[in-house]
């Protein structure tokens, strides 16, 4: 009861402080960046932005609170302090991973509900933009390396393979050395995934897809010991 009192005594003290402009509208307090003070006919109210946002003079909308990431708070350092809930060190934001070696999922907390997210192949989560990134970009250290192999034993070459103009592939693809049938994608030329063309059909390399056996060199007779016929030609129009 005693610390409701105190921090009701603080919340006026800064209000009286406060001294509203001539315009109705929200401002925000000079020090800690999410606290704002609302005028309304010259009366003050000191608010909070909910735990974990800040308040963003420069948005034209009603609700000011925004994401870090999204605003400048300049000499606004200071915060409220923290309500954190498991895996949220705040309520509200975009947080990593508990275990700094886990660098690809981040959590999405809204007031206190954490939502786990998985970066993309081959990203890092980075806090500093609340999005996922190259993992050079975000600049985090101690990740894990994580076991990039599918279950046959292929890994991706660390080599980036380039087009016939010079420009990186983004899912570079691959033949499997022993089965005309199947090949394998590389997310982000990373991630392997193990992948395989409908039947009656087998991968070509040159074209980078799945083709009629008679166009692809070693793999004319795949299908020849096989009930799975090559699909039909669609008949021109």
């Amino acid at each position: 009861m005693k610390v409701f009192i105190v921090m009701a005594a603080v919340a006026a003290l800064a209000s009286a402080q406060f001294k509203c402009p001539a315009k109705d509208g929200q401002y925000e307090d000079e020090r800690q960046c999410d606290k704002y003070y609302e005028c309304v006919d010259g009366a003050v109210t000191t608010k909070l932005c909910p735990d974990g946002l800040v308040f963003d003079p420069t948005i034209r909308k009603i609700n000011k609170c925004d994401q870090p990431f999204n605003v400048d708070c300049g000499d606004r350092t200071e915060l409220q302090p923290p309500k954190p809930t498991d895996v949220c060190p705040r309520r509200n934001g975009f947080f990593a991973h508990p275990d700094t070696s886990v660098c690809n999922i981040f959590y999405n907390c809204i007031e206190g509900e954490a939502i786990e997210v998985k970066c993309t192949a081959g990203l890092h989560f980075d806090e500093y933009s609340g999005t996922c990134v190259w993992p050079d970009s975000a600049g985090r250290q101690g990740c894990n390396s994580q076991d990039k192999k599918t279950k046959d034993g292929f890994e991706c070459p660390k080599a980036q393979l380039v087009d016939a103009l010079g420009q990186p592939v983004a899912h570079p693809k691959f033949a499997h050395p022993t089965d005309c049938q199947r090949f394998y994608v590389c997310l982000n030329g990373v991630e392997p995934r193990d992948l395989g063309c409908q039947a009656g059909e087998v991968y070509n390399e040159e074209s980078q897809r799945c083709d009629a056996p008679e166009n692809v060199r070693g793999c004319e007779d795949w299908y020849k010991d096989s009930d799975e016929a090559a699909p039909a030609p669609k008949a021109r129009s």
